[in-house]
């Protein structure tokens, strides 16, 4: 039998069943996948033929396939008819993981819209910034965030709000909306596959969110790929892949956000496409998934490795039949090789599988998974097959394999550039690379190791916490002069968010003091979980640049 890796050349090449071909996007040569969907619209036609097979579960909810295009349709209508939206208007969601938010997306994809999801955890005033920043006219929020984001909308463009899951004074009700239309069809929109579709905040090394905007490609490369991923293990098996609608549906627990890449793209996008039922939660809790897992014959179930880690931790794991488990995937933070001996041991049937993206990658590039992440824990893996990989030193020429440098990704996933940011998206993207600040080593086998972070960032259970945004929050208060954020180790989250802080002569401050500060500013995963108080300077390089390694180091001695 062929290797795995001529699997993937057998099935790719010329004439294969999913050929491979160069094309150029935004003028730069780029491989990208000749099948699958060549844009979101082409995903949820695609899915209209799975009828009444279960698409979402949400509590004691559920929505068909069919049902769920019956509101897609509907919302685009209105999308389009009531509130103006065409080819580039931006619709904002803000609102934690409901059934709503996921029609929403489909709705502004098919009228040919973009998406600008909003991170549910911010702050009124941050989710202001980001409004104001995509001139989004069309906002979708549940209540909770519609209260919340009350007095922040003055400054935006915002015209039509629209809220779920509860009435707020002044706002549409979003089924009122729905049943104010008897569309059956999507809008007629001509999408290109290289037509804006999402832009995703990230946070920024200055400390402000740059808006990452993804094309239809890009979300799309994300789809084909996990469908030449599942070509790839039927192959493997001596079998060819079936249609999806004589295909088991499959079964995934949504455990992340949908505002993240993961959640969306990786996880939503691609079960939309697969037919596959969509569980949702209301809040991670690992006791639940569990109880969902057996409920529901879920057959993967994921998220960041904190969440792999509660779930085998949980005093309820041997309460479950997990039999039906066939995958558990994950990214998004540092997985310690440990978790992967800890999959293999108590789910005998699932494979193991870590995965390396960013915002700016649509999600997944490089991947790990099966028989290579057991052999290989430490690795993150290879890049997809239509992405390029390049370790660089600081001039950008190619190191030696086995040597440190920074990470370049190139491929049709990787996004457009930054909204309303020309100057970050110039120095991010050059000559179609994208450069990660993740310092890496590539080895022979084309296996790539992330071996430090570039970026000034902490990542909190998934969550990038940029330590220039905390630190500006900690410098606002009167009895700080020096403040130094940093990560702490943290064997389930990954790191959590500690804070060195030097108080000005004569002033007094707690730490419960500055967290309470920080947390009137900022999203809670960003407040300070470790508070640190320093008599003496901060140390600093020549060039008066805080040394935080050494930092660390005096901390961990300590």
């Amino acid at each position: 039998m062929a290797q795995p890796r001529d699997l993937v050349q057998e099935l790719t090449g010329p004439g294969g069943p999913f050929e491979i071909r160069e094309a150029v996007v935004r003028g730069i040569p780029t491989r990208v996948y000749g099948f699958g969907p060549r844009t979101l619209v082409d995903t949820l036609r695609h899915s209209r033929q799975y009828g009444d097979r279960t698409f979402v579960v949400y509590e004691d909810d559920a929505w068909t396939y069919a049902e769920h295009f019956d509101v897609v349709a509907k919302l685009a209508d209105r999308f389009v008819h009531d509130m103006g939206v065409e080819k580039g208007t931006r619709v904002a969601i803000a609102m934690r993981n409901f059934p709503e938010w996921i029609a929403t997306f489909w709705a502004t994809a098919a009228a040919g819209g973009i998406v600008v999801p909003l991170n549910a955890w911010w702050t009124g005033a941050e989710l202001e910034y980001a409004l104001a920043d995509s001139g989004a006219t069309v906002l979708v929020a549940d209540a909770e965030r519609a209260e919340r984001l009350g007095p922040h909308l003055d400054g935006t463009a915002v015209a039509h709000r629209i809220v779920a899951r509860g009435a707020v004074d002044g706002w549409l009700d979003v089924e009122e909306v729905v049943g104010a239309s008897s569309a059956t069809e999507l809008p007629d929109v001509a999408i290109d596959p290289e037509d804006d579709a999402t832009i995703f905040y990230t946070s920024g090394t200055t400390g402000v969110p740059k808006g990452a905007v993804g094309t239809h490609r890009n979300i799309c490369t994300i789809t084909a790929n996990a469908e030449l991923t599942a070509a790839r293990g039927a192959a493997a098996a001596g079998r060819d892949l079936p249609p999806h609608t004589e295909r088991p549906q499959q079964g995934r627990l949504l455990s992340v956000p949908l505002f993240h890449v993961t959640g969306c793209h990786a996880t939503m996008v691609g079960s939309t496409w697969a037919g596959s039922k969509l569980v949702m939660m209301y809040r991670w809790n690992p006791e639940r998934a569990l109880e969902l897992i057996e409920r529901e014959r879920l057959t993967s179930f994921g998220g960041v490795p904190s969440m792999v880690w509660e779930v085998l931790e949980s005093p309820k794991f041997g309460d479950h039949d997990l039999s039906s488990v066939q995958s558990i995937g994950y990214g998004g933070a540092p997985a310690p090789p440990e978790l992967v001996r800890r999959i293999t041991e108590h789910f005998e049937l699932a494979a193991p599988g870590n995965g390396y993206g960013l915002t700016e990658t649509s999600s997944v590039a490089v991947a790990n998974g099966g028989a290579d992440y057991v052999r290989k824990p430490h690795s993150i893996g290879r890049p997809l097959p239509v992405v390029d990989v390049r370790i660089v030193d600081p001039a950008g020429d190619d190191v030696p394999l086995g040597e440190v440098g920074e990470l370049l990704i190139k491929g049709p996933n990787v996004v457009r550039g930054y909204w309303n940011k020309p100057e970050e998206t110039a120095r991010t993207f050059v000559d179609g690379w994208l450069h990660t600040g993740d310092l890496a080593t590539l080895d022979e086998e084309g296996f790539v190791t992330i071996a430090d972070r570039a970026k000034d960032v902490v990542i909190r259970g998934g969550e990038n916490v940029y330590c220039a945004e905390v630190e500006g929050a900690l410098y606002e208060h009167p009895a700080v002069t020096e403040a130094c954020v940093l990560g702490v180790p943290h064997r389930v989250l990954g790191e959590e968010v500690g804070a060195v802080i030097v108080l000005r002569p004569g002033a007094a401050a707690t730490a419960e003091d500055l967290q309470a500060h920080v947390k009137e500013r900022l999203a809670g995963f960003k407040v300070p979980t470790h508070v640190w108080f320093r008599d003496e300077p901060l140390p600093r390089n020549p060039a008066g640049k805080v040394l935080k390694r050494e930092l660390r180091d005096e901390l961990t001695a300590s």
